[in-house]
């Protein structure tokens, strides 16, 4: 079902030209189609912000549940912007006073980059917790992604994420631990995921918690999980919304970071993602930059487009496959009355039904 343009926002073109079902607001208005209304919570740096949008949009819009998708970006004013992704969000985003006031369906919260060693320092950390604490008392489901699911399991669950000790990125083996529950049916068994994270929150800090995990890999360990209730809040620490190309845009921006002098060593690969061909091709050009700068000469560019012809996407169906089904118990629980998600029938302690 066709996700609604309802402002100009670029992302909805960028989408059009993709191929996506996107229908503008007029089109919309005439058809007699069930709307929901899912809210973004962007807080990734301005360099990912439309990125961001387009990833999340393009799953939703990819869900086949009969609905059109109405889709409410909004940010976090304590988050530090430039020019540009201040200039991007006054012109397109909602405000949160905003979203409030309307209501909201469902819920996404992306990740962010942090400076601090423990969230609750950063400057986003307070306000992060007012828009949880009102989600889960005002919308049916709030998607956590990485770092918002980090947030949430501290400063709800008291389970602080654990430093790794080095970054943990790549293209990762999960299976389904839970084929009972709604989030993961018809989806593979066995499917894969891109992590990016220097923190990790384990299983039996979730098992802790009293949260419910659905899909693990032996490398990444948890990748899915859900609140006690079994719906409410639903958690990923990796990334199913990557592009094929994200990973990659990645390395060449810690590449990069090398290059400039801003960390010491030459970036590891991320396991799992390039073909055998391709880490030759980078090995090669890792010699090729510790030779200009030997001899002082400009480094040379990343074989950008050699590489990414080479790449495969082996998580986005899944990615897809979970959101639809989330999508589609959202829209079976809000139904009977889209702004009153835990109306009479619907006990918020099981929303989905499914205790005995």
């Amino acid at each position: 079902m066709p996700l609604v343009a309802s402002t100009d926002l670029p992302t909805f073109e960028r989408l059009k030209q993709e191929g996506e079902n996107v229908v503008p607001r007029d089109v919309a208005l005439r058809q007699d189609i069930r709307e929901l209304h899912i809210g973004l919570l962007n807080m990734m740096p301005d360099a990912a912000l439309a990125a961001t949008e387009r990833q999340f949009f393009r799953l939703i819009g990819e869900s086949n549940q009969i609905a059109q998708f109405y889709m409410h970006p909004f940010t976090l004013k304590e988050l530090k912007r430039g020019t540009d992704g201040t200039a991007h969000i006054e012109r397109y985003y909602e405000s949160f006073e905003q979203v409030r006031r309307d209501g909201l369906d469902a819920l996404i919260i992306t990740g962010a980059n942090v400076t601090q060693p423990d969230l609750s320092r950063e400057p986003f950390w307070k306000p992060l917790i007012e828009v949880i604490d009102w989600a889960y008392e005002s919308v049916t489901s709030t998607l956590c992604s990485c770092l918002a699911t980090h947030a949430v399991l501290q400063f709800r669950y008291g389970q602080k994420r654990r430093p790794l000790g080095f970054k943990r990125w790549g293209v990762y083996s999960h299976r389904v631990v839970d084929r009972r529950h709604p989030l993961v049916s018809d989806v593979n068994t066995r499917f894969d995921v891109p992590h990016s994270r220097f923190n990790d929150v384990s299983r039996e800090q979730f098992e802790a918690a009293r949260l419910h995990v659905l899909a693990e890999g032996d490398v990444p360990g948890v990748h899915l999980a859900v609140s006690e209730d079994l719906f409410r809040i639903v958690f990923f620490q990796g990334h199913p919304e990557y592009d094929t190309i994200s990973l990659l845009k990645e390395y060449k921006r810690e590449l990069g970071r090398f290059i400039k002098g801003e960390r010491d060593d030459y970036p590891p690969l991320p396991d799992n993602y390039f073909a055998v061909r391709t880490q030759a091709i980078l090995d090669e050009h890792r010699d090729h930059v510790a030779a200009a700068r030997e001899r002082n000469e400009p480094v040379p560019e990343l074989p950008e487009s050699l590489i990414t012809k080479t790449l495969d996407n082996t998580w986005h169906d899944t990615g897809e496959a979970v959101i639809n089904n989330w999508m589609g118990k959202v829209y079976q629980i809000t139904n009977n009355d889209r702004r009153l998600p835990f109306m009479e029938g619907v006990d918020p302690d099981d929303p989905l039904g499914l205790r005995e």
